[in-house]
């Protein structure tokens, strides 16, 4: 007996299109703050960022061992080695005792490794020529100021923080988070201890971590009951951000109030998605703001999240969309499909002494469990051309809550 929250539906739109059409009426964001370096960890540049300073600021030893002029050094060697007087370097023939990273002293020019060099007393002896400028780093080496470091668009990772400190600049440019209005609906729904017939809310506080997590500023509302008014009033009050996101009252039920209240406000473009789970999914945009619906089964409304509303922030944010991690495996078990129709198996990974792991199917429908998705290693995606994947077949499974 098919769910009725996966029946009723007079077309199914595949996923890669929803997600086009969601993509398309996403508009990336022109807000822009300064923020410092901690707080930048993540964050895209809105503009270019250029060095202030050299670095090294200063000609600096790259090695322990000895500052020389070069060619005091000239035809050293083990034989016959060049003899220095060490602790200065104020005149021919001496030397100066130095660091990784020391200031090199002025009149030297190299520095001799402490490997190659023999102490006698006061004196030290070189056991290998060096040539001006070696085992010496100069002003800009690493960086020169001036240098445009980065460009808009730019995604600062930890490394960069780094580069940027060392250079000098502490604050820089960055695209606002995209902010999500996060809306729960349903009746049944309440926040703890349930009585028979009442749903403790997952949906709403899951969907707006997650929304964090892709680079987002949830707005995580009050639970909204199935009142037309009061989703009207909800999705309206949300209108100033950058997305709204129900979830629950999504399907074709009599219930199912908000794809109806969405396009009284605007306009629906897609209501029902080829995604197991997932179907009763949709979106449409009301005063140019797209709002997402998603399920209220939580495995589909995950499933959904991951493919469409991910895709939309990291658009919205200036990001790219970057692909899952995946691992091979090889199915234990075949995973049964709908032709037309995108799958998500829900994986439990086993090493059973094979350098490559089992992948165990646990759960290809099942949209109310959430357990099986919480408690899963990933999921193997079933395209829409296949007809399920029989056993022993080496499959990608998705490490969808990777961070990345």
């Amino acid at each position: 007996m098919n769910d009725v929250r996966e029946s009723g539906f007079k077309r199914l739109t595949r996923l890669e299109t929803a997600r086009e059409r969601l993509l398309d009426r996403a508009e990336p964001t022109e807000r822009v703050e300064s923020v410092g370096l901690v707080a930048a960890d993540d964050r895209v540049l809105a503009e270019p960022v250029v060095s202030e300073r050299d670095v090294p600021h200063y000609p600096r030893a790259a090695m322990d061992g000895f500052a020389v002029r070069a060619t005091d050094t000239f035809d050293a060697s083990r034989r016959s080695p060049a003899v220095l007087r060490r602790d200065a370097i104020d005149d021919p023939d001496t030397a100066m005792r130095v660091h990784t990273g020391s200031e090199l002293p002025d009149g030297a020019d190299a520095v001799v490794m402490v490997e190659h060099v023999e102490t006698v007393g006061d004196e030290i002896e070189v056991l290998d020529p060096v040539a001006a400028g070696e085992n010496v780093a100069p002003v800009g080496e690493d960086v020169q100021s001036g240098k445009c470091l980065y460009e808009p668009g730019h995604r600062l990772r930890p490394s960069d923080l780094g580069l940027l400190k060392s250079v000098g600049i502490d604050e820089v440019s960055v695209y606002d988070r995209p902010t999500v209005g996060v809306i729960p609906t349903g009746e049944e729904l309440v926040q703890a201890d349930p009585d028979p017939g009442e749903v403790v809310e997952t949906n709403g506080l899951t969907t707006s971590r997650y929304v964090e997590r892709w680079g987002g500023r949830a707005t995580y509302r009050d639970v909204v009951t199935d009142d037309r008014a009061a989703l009207r009033a909800a999705i309206e009050r949300d209108l100033t951000k950058d997305l709204v996101v129900t979830t629950g009252g999504s399907s074709v039920g009599e219930r199912d109030l908000v794809p109806e209240i969405v396009d009284d406000l605007g306009e629906v473009l897609v209501h029902g998605v080829a995604c197991k789970p997932g179907h009763p999914t949709g979106f449409g945009v009301v005063a140019d703001t797209p709002v997402l619906m998603l399920p209220g089964y939580p495995v589909s409304c995950i499933v959904a999240a991951v493919q469409l509303l991910r895709p939309a922030l990291r658009h919205v944010g200036h990001h790219s969309v970057r692909s899952h991690p995946t691992t091979e495996a090889h199915l234990d078990r075949k995973i049964p499909s709908e032709p037309g129709v995108r799958t998500h198996a829900r994986i439990e990974l086993r090493e059973e002494g094979d350098d490559t792991p089992t992948a165990v199917p646990t759960r290809t429908s099942g949209a109310g469990v959430l357990s099986s998705v919480a408690l899963a290693d990933g999921w193997v995606v079933v395209a829409e051309e296949r007809e399920g994947i029989p056993a022993g077949e080496t499959v990608a499974v998705e490490h969808w809550e990777a961070e990345i």
